[in-house]
């Protein structure tokens, strides 16, 4: 009887198991790739849900979600499950993937959040904004009842753009420290974005980057971590304002670990 009890026990410990793999949106150890259609949709389904502050204008938050890759090929596009997102998102949501992609490389990872005061008028990235615009064709094209299913019509194709407001982060593979494409969001306000983002990042398995400007050298830092990418509310070149609706408040973003840097 001890023994049928102990096989019964180890049998439900399996199929728990195998169940919590099935709801997870990844393997969190050493990701290489990037993230599937349905990877993607789960992470930002439990990233965007009610009573997770994010401060965010909604709870549960409405939000698109982009992949490219290191070549500014679309690889994903969707959007939260049964929300309504704002149409104009989804493309904003490719725009900061790409940014995110295009300025970073192996030894800095900048977010689109890094990028906002530096291309203002007089800053030292002013008209970097311009310098990739989207393609249209890509943008537009394509049934519209397809945007944000596995079967997105921008799909494997080039989307261009720069956005320089929080949403956009640089994804690397974790063993080799190289980028291998970014991750955008949109469809809430900039900071809300960023938090976003930064979450699902980090629930994708993505746990490693290189060194960024979040750091005191470049003006203020902001928490968890220094020497990240992570927005910077306030001064500095690298700086981003706030959006008034208590992204301050959120104070459990997880860490991100550094790679060595290669010189």
């Amino acid at each position: 009887m001890r023994s049928l009890k102990r096989l019964i026990g180890t049998a439900c410990m399996a199929v728990m198991a195998l169940l919590l793999c099935a709801v997870s949106p990844v393997a969190a150890a050493e990701r290489t790739q990037l993230p599937t259609h349905r990877e993607l949709t789960a992470a930002l389904d439990a990233v965007c849900k009610a009573g997770v502050n994010n401060g965010a204008i909604f709870s549960p938050a409405h939000m698109w979600a982009a992949v490219v890759d290191r070549i500014g090929r679309v690889v994903a596009v969707t959007k939260t499950t049964g929300a309504d997102p704002w149409p104009g998102s989804r493309v904003i949501a490719m725009q900061k993937a790409n940014a995110a992609n295009a300025f970073s490389n192996r030894n800095l990872a900048l977010s689109t959040a890094n990028l906002h005061t530096a291309v203002q008028p007089g800053g030292s990235l002013y008209g970097l904004q311009h310098s990739n615009p989207v393609n249209p064709a890509v943008a537009y094209s394509g049934p519209t009842r397809n945007f944000g299913t596995a079967q997105d019509p921008a799909g494997q194709q080039r989307i261009g753009g720069v956005n320089v407001f929080g949403g956009g982060v640089p994804l690397y593979d974790q063993k080799t420290g190289a980028v291998i494409g970014a991750l955008g969001v949109s469809g809430d306000s900039s900071c809300a974005d960023h938090v976003i983002a930064w979450r699902m990042r980090h629930a994708l398995g993505f746990t490693k980057i290189p060194g960024g400007v979040n750091k005191t050298a470049y003006g203020e830092a902001t928490a968890p971590a220094k020497g990240d990418d992570n927005i910077i509310y306030g001064g500095g070149g690298f700086g981003h304002p706030t959006c008034g609706f208590g992204e301050k408040s959120v104070s459990d973003l997880p860490s991100m670990n550094n790679f060595p840097s290669s010189k």
